[in-house]
């Protein structure tokens, strides 16, 4: 599909599926004049939501790592009577920009993951069910690719890599079937990898629950973006930019996301996340947020039935506290 096509297609009302919308936009409580940071714009799905509430008083923050979101920033702007601003780069680097600048914002909201605009486009290799370059890059400029962690990293840190961030049981297996297959010829592809994976897991599991590449591919798509760093990044400039009794809400879809982001939401509650074998507090928790969601808020069945992809989603909310 070309990126014009997409566009109308989006300006459609179709194909994209924002997660939890509604959901999202009912625990941030979006007001007619708010400031409102968008930090994963990516197709505009939940800015589209948002800007229901918004008045012509409002600003409107998106950020994106991926040069296409910034086209389809362009035609969400262009249909909104409030003022928009739209900023490339990673949203870790660019909130801590905006704090430092002194700006204040009301709410923050973070979508995690991969958005259907890089999933569904075959080239961007992100997708195991298409044979494309091994990629997986959400901004085009970073020097780090699939292809260059599967072919250059030692088997250790692959194994390290495809626990660690995928939760893969086979993960030593898989690694050493790695480096056998790219001393013949380095790994180009992504049916390439897939291929590997298969060969290097017991065949039972090649037909249990999910594809048999899903955990390395995500696995290494966190690895190449540094998703799970810049979420830490993230959150602690989030509530830096956050007004008191600003809002901040997180949408995540797998365990390692979640965790970070609970285990934010209870330090920033002021509760001790020192080991249970510490003698005494070193953490030095106090206060600054209200948990708003005290379990996270997770998709419909009705959601999940129309779109299959939300089903692992996880909706945090928090308050700034004064």
């Amino acid at each position: 599909m070309q990126l014009n096509e997409s566009i109308q297609n989006l300006s459609d009302g179709a194909p994209h599926r924002p997660v939890l919308a509604e959901e999202l936009a009912g625990l941030l409580e979006p007001r007619p004049d708010d400031t409102v940071i968008d930090c994963t714009f990516g197709a505009g799905g939940h800015a589209r939501r948002m800007a229901a509430d918004l008045g012509p008083g409002a600003l409107f923050i998106g950020i994106d790592l991926d040069p296409l979101a910034g086209r389809y920033f362009e035609l969400f702007s262009q249909r909104q009577p409030f003022r928009c601003r739209f900023i490339y780069g990673n949203y870790a680097d660019a909130l801590g920009q905006l704090a430092e600048k002194g700006l204040v914002a009301d709410l923050v909201y973070l979508d995690l993951g991969v958005s259907s605009m890089q999933v569904d486009r075959p080239e961007r290799g992100f997708s195991y069910s298409y044979n494309a370059p091994l990629d997986m890059r959400m901004d085009p400029e970073n020097p780090v690719t699939a292809r260059k962690l599967v072919n250059g990293l030692e088997p250790e840190e692959l194994t390290r890599i495809f626990k660690d961030y995928g939760e893969e049981r086979y993960g030593r297996q898989i690694a050493r079937r790695i480096a056998r297959e790219r001393k013949k010829a380095p790994f180009e592809t992504t049916l390439q990898l897939v291929d590997a994976i298969k060969a290097a897991i017991p065949m039972p599991a090649r037909f249990g629950a999910g594809h048999p590449a899903r955990r390395v591919f995500q696995a290494l798509r966190i690895a190449v973006n540094d998703e799970l760093g810049s979420l830490s990044r993230g959150l602690e400039s989030a509530l830096a930019v956050l007004a008191p009794g600003g809002r901040l809400g997180v949408i995540s879809f797998h365990s390692l996301e979640d965790r970070i982001v609970k285990k934010f939401f209870a330090a920033g509650t002021g509760k001790c996340t020192c080991p249970p074998e510490f003698p005494k507090c070193v953490c030095q928790a106090r206060a600054q947020l209200r948990v708003i969601t005290r379990r996270p808020v997770t998709p419909s069945q009705r959601e999940v039935a129309e779109n299959p992809r939300s089903q692992a989603a996880k909706l945090r909310v928090a308050e700034k506290l004064g």
